[in-house]
């Protein structure tokens, strides 16, 4: 087997390892809306689909 390397791969700046979170951040909330949009949408229609006509 081959040894292991002690590459440690990509070091970040701070720069951008705060780049990084901001956006990290601003997927989560983006997923979070989306998420309660659907609820709010789902909510909303799931009344009225029990007052149509059968």
């Amino acid at each position: 087997m081959s040894e292991p390397t002690s590459d440690p791969g990509i070091i970040l700046t701070p720069e951008e390892k705060r780049r990084q979170r901001q956006r990290n951040l601003a997927i989560a909330l983006g997923l979070g809306a989306l998420c309660v949009l659907f609820w709010v949408v789902t909510l909303v229609k799931g009344s009225a689909i029990l007052q149509r006509p059968l």
